[in-house]
Parts: C-alpha cells; structure tokens; sequence
C-alpha cells in the first residue's frame, strides 16, 4: 500500500524539531526502552535514531516514553504522532490506531489532526483481507476514511482517502458478490437475490455492478417472476450494453420468453 503521504508527513513532524536535538547524544544500547529518567532531548532522539534505523517497534516504544515521562512538554504531542507512524511502519496497526487515536482525543483542534486520522483510516486498510473472510476491518476503513473527508475535505490526506474509497466500496461489492453467488449455487434464489441487489443500491458505481444485474436476472426467472427479470436486464442493456453481461442476460430472457 501507498505509504508517501504518511512518510512525507512524518519527515516534517521529525525536521520541526530537528535544530534542536542537533546536538544531542544518541544512546546504542539495546536496553533502550527500559524506564529511565531521561530529559525530553536524549529521549526523542533517540526515538528518532531507531526510527531512522528501520527499528520501528523500539522507535514506538521510545516514543511512548517521551509521552510517559514528559506528559505536559511540546515533545508529547509529537512522540504520539511519531509513536503511531512507528508503530504503522512496523505494522503494528492496532498500537498505532491507539496512539492516534489518543492525540485525536487530547488535541482534536490541533494542525496534525488531518494527518493523525489519516493515520487511522490507513491503519485499518492495511489489514483488509481479501473477499472470502470477514470484512468488518473493511467497514472500519471505509468508516476512518469517510470520516476524514468530511472533516478535512481540503486536505490532501482526504484526496488520497477518496481514491481508496472507491477501491474499498469495490471489495465490500465484491464480498456481497461472492456471497451472492455462493447462494445461488445452492439454489437459495431469494436469498441470493437480496445480496445482488444490495450491491446495485449500495455500490452502484463500482465493476462489480454489471454481473450483479445479469445474476439477479437469472435469479428473477428462476424465482418465477419474469417481468423483474426484464427489467433488470433492460437496466443491464441501458447502462453496459457492450458488455458480455448483458449479452447473457439477454439470451436468458430471450429463450424464457421462447419456452
């Protein structure tokens, strides 16, 4: 998955504070993330040092402790931020959601917030599954993504969150698909024909909508009630009339009326 607007976000979060640290010492020790009393300086930097490194679990944690153990300075409201880009990068998506979602909750008005609920909604569409398990995590990202649109539509976070609603939108249609499908092989007409047309009125827009009105075709003749078959074809032919979809809805109609 596209990860630039988080990396691009994260570099400017780091070269805010960059002067400052310039001149501090790094620690190597693995023992890092021990509790320590450390000033705000030494801590941050070294969070910074292993995110640099690729060590995106210790960064996070380092992090976390810049929070923990300077919980009222300037540096907390950041480490929260780069705690949970940390996290995202080592793909710890549900730390990462926590730690997001905390800077959401203590700083809602703040400038980051546009970017620290665009680390949530990618957060869960990282881990979309494909369309044979459940699809609940899907439903979150639409959700986070949705979200983020409408609070800050002028962000460029929201004009990269609406191209991944129309892919998301796309695999909820073809979850519904599959299930669809599934009943009609066992021959549950009606109960595959609720699943097909849910996709025409929820996701309309999205590829999956031409198989959807050919199948809810076949799935009318066999319920034996031909006149929704033909509209359903008709909408078929009004909308995709090149495509092989309506070329099988139309034979099926054709030889239903010539039987």
């Amino acid at each position: 998955m596209l990860r630039h607007p988080l990396r691009l976000a994260a570099l400017v979060l780091v070269s805010a504070l960059a002067l400052p640290l310039s001149g501090c010492a790094t620690s190597k020790n693995k023992a890092d993330t021990k509790y320590v009393a450390r000033d705000v300086n030494t801590l941050y930097t070294a969070a910074r040092d292993r995110l640099d490194r690729g060590q995106y679990k210790t960064a996070a944690q380092l992090f976390d402790e810049v929070e923990r153990q300077h919980p009222y300075s300037i540096w907390a409201r950041r480490a929260q931020l780069m705690s949970a880009f940390s996290y995202y990068m080592g793909r710890q998506y549900s730390e990462s959601i926590e730690s997001a979602q905390r800077f959401l909750s203590i700083h809602p008005g703040n400038k980051d917030a546009p970017y620290a609920l665009y680390l949530v909604a990618i957060d869960y569409y990282e881990q979309i599954q494909d369309v044979t398990r459940d699809q609940k995590i899907t439903q979150q990202a639409l959700d986070a993504m949705g979200e983020l649109i409408r609070r800050y539509p002028d962000s460029h976070y929201a004009a990269d969150a609406r191209l991944k609603v129309d892919l998301i939108r796309d695999h909820l249609a073809g979850k519904e698909m599959e299930i669809g499908r599934f009943y009609e092989r066992r021959r549950e007409w009606l109960a595959a024909t609720i699943r097909f047309r849910k996709v025409i009125e929820s996701y309309d827009t999205t590829s999956h909508t031409p198989e959807a009105l050919m199948r809810l075709t076949e799935c009318y003749l066999s319920l034996g009630v031909p006149d929704e078959a033909k509209k359903a074809a008709a909408v078929l032919g009004a909308n995709y009339p090149g495509s092989e979809w309506y070329k099988r809805a139309y034979d099926l109609v054709r030889k239903h009326r010539a039987a």
